[in-house]
């Protein structure tokens, strides 16, 4: 790192909140000097804290790092970097203070996610020196940046800025200012959503993280991604966006606002959504929290499993079952169906060998422990019944009647719906008390999310047999009310809504807000190739029952959505979509 600064010379971080510090702590790590500044004596008692749990260090910095609120001490910093909050007129202040402090040939970088360089470079006095390094969330090895030059940036500059980003382990990337804040904006409604959905009551915070770390793979949920970019940076750009556009979906939510008010800030703080340790990192449970998450002791109360239905999803659940050691009985609606569902399960079977998720004998287990039979009769002794039928009302309410007709009264019948009632689904069987939801995300057999559902007459016992055989299965359940969408659809279309009103704008380039979202947020992809991958034909559908039960949360379907299933463009199942197939 000495080749990059210059012998002798420090790198220096200006600002030391979530941004300021992870970079400081990646700089520290290389052995070169390092000075870190910030204007709150607090902060730097805090992260001087950390440093010092870290290094062992009983003078509360890193042998290789400084600590101080004196800007003045980067008069010999060979590399600045500029980590203030987004705000222009703060950023502009210091960037003007660091040319009267440092050195002709310091490189400046300032940090960012979509404040545009050119007017902070030529208002520091020193345009030619100015990099900027975006960045769409905290930074972290292995973690995507990009470095942005003017036509001005001198190339000196701009090297030791890339060498910089690179010795200290972030990955380069293209993300460009446009896509990077169309995809800033995309998150932070969801963000602001998330934090609704807690304000109502309607789930936990771990539970919502949970589901869309499982259900959707994200690298975080979105209270974790809060936490990490700090509730008050989350925050100001909310406020900034929602004065800005006046846009309903970017007012912060009130529970926001006290957070800030209350200096919970997130990892930084140590308490935001979550709590965290001494080093920022996410704190053990306690005990009462344990007790309230973890599947209560029993001794397996479901042994028979039934499943009717013989699609996709049917044939999943029934393996999972079979997998895990329950007997298992599914019905579909002819011989010749039945037939195909075992033949597929054991063929699924046989690749799970292959793949080494199971055991030769587990499996021959699993298919000595599954029935398909074409006769409802057969669930009479099912402790547990679990319909997955097509996502239609009709249909499902007429399974629930056959379903309280044969089987005994102590069962307990549940249903794999996605965004209808459970209730509605499941009352024609006659037995409120229980029934229940159990959403498997597809494919069953791979992906561990279930959405545990309940009624407002679900009993207590059925939701704890619930918790318990999702457990039995291997899977994490969340809890959640029957409110159409229950966590992971009510906040994942929203967001793919907002993501298609945006192609209103002509600024809009689809691919390069794919890249930036799966790149600068570390997504598995963007939101317009998960709509060709859902189907946007179900994405519609999805949007239209959310927005019958939300009609004022950002659920109303794009009318671009319909018009182009109507033409035919459903994604990838038709090899026409919103992205070139």
């Amino acid at each position: 790192m000495q080749d990059i600064v210059g012998p002798g010379r420090a790198v220096g971080i200006v600002g030391l909140g979530t941004v300021g510090e992870s970079l400081l702590n990646m700089a520290v790590a290389t052995g070169c000097p390092v000075v870190g500044v910030d204007h709150d004596p607090d902060v730097i008692t805090r992260v001087g804290q950390r440093l010092k749990r870290k290094d062992g260090d009983g003078a509360g910095e890193s042998a290789s790092c400084t600590l101080t609120t004196e800007i003045t001490a980067l008069a010999d910093a060979g590399v600045v970097v500029e980590a203030v909050a987004e705000d222009p007129a703060a950023k502009r202040d210091v960037l003007r203070r660091l040319r009267q402090v440092c050195p002709p040939d310091t490189a400046i970088v300032t940090t960012g996610s979509s404040l545009p360089l050119f007017p902070l470079s030529t208002a520091s006095g020193c345009p030619d020196r100015i990099v900027g390094l975006r960045m769409l969330r905290p930074p972290a090895r292995g973690r995507c940046a990009e470095v942005v030059r003017t036509s001005v940036t001198s190339d000196e500059a701009a090297d030791v800025a890339e060498r910089l980003a690179t010795a200290i382990g972030l990955e380069l990337a293209v993300l460009g200012q446009r896509a990077s804040d169309f995809a800033a904006r995309l998150v932070h409604s969801y963000l602001n959503r998330a934090v609704a959905m807690i304000a109502e009551g309607f789930a936990s915070p771990r539970d919502i993280d949970t589901a869309m770390r499982l259900g959707c793979g994200l690298p975080s949920g979105p209270l974790e991604l809060i936490d990490e970019l700090g509730v008050d940076g989350v925050h100001d750009c909310l406020e900034s966006r929602w004065r800005h556009t006046g846009e309903e979906a970017f007012r912060p939510v009130p529970l926001l606002t006290s957070m800030l008010r209350g200096n919970l800030l997130g990892r930084k703080t140590g308490q935001g959504f979550h709590g965290y340790d001494g080093q920022g990192l996410p704190g053990a449970r306690t005990s009462d929290e344990w007790d309230r998450t973890r599947p209560p002791a029993t001794d397996r109360p479901v042994g028979h499993v039934g499943v009717f239905g013989s699609g996709t999803m049917a044939r999943g659940i029934a393996e999972v079952c079979a997998t895990a050691g329950f007997r298992v009985t599914l019905v579909a609606r002819s011989t010749d169906k039945a037939q195909s569902a075992t033949t597929a399960i054991e063929a699924s079977l046989v690749r799970a060998v292959r793949r080494g998720r199971i055991t030769p004998a587990r499996k021959g287990a699993a298919c000595a422990a599954l029935a398909t039979v074409d006769d409802v009769s057969a669930l009479i002794d099912c402790d547990l019944v679990i319909e997955a039928v097509a996502e239609d009302l009709q249909v499902k309410r007429a399974v629930f009647a056959q379903l309280g007709e044969v089987c005994r009264p102590g069962t307990i019948l549940a249903t794999t719906t996605s965004s209808l009632s459970v209730a509605a689904c499941t009352a024609p069987a006659g037995r409120p008390g229980r029934t229940l939801g159990l959403h498997f995300f597809n494919p069953a057999p791979v992906m561990k999310l279930v959405e545990l559902v309940r009624t407002p007459d679900t009993a207590d016992h059925v939701l704890d047999v619930g918790r318990a055989f999702c457990a039995d299965l291997g899977k994490v359940s969340v809890a959640c009310p029957d409110r159409a969408g229950f966590i992971v659809n009510r906040l994942l279309f929203p967001y793919l809504a907002d993501a298609v009103r945006l192609l209103d704008d002509a600024a809009l380039d689809a691919e390069a807000l794919d890249t930036a979202v799966q790149r600068g947020f570390g997504y598995p992809m963007g939101p317009f190739a998960l709509l060709d991958v859902i189907g946007l034909d179900v994405s519609l559908a999805i949007l239209e029952r959310l927005h019958a039960e939300f009609p004022e949360a950002g659920c109303e379907p794009p009318a671009v959505l319909g018009e182009l299933v109507s033409g035919g463009y459903l994604g990838r199942k038709t090899g026409r979509g919103l992205r070139r197939a």
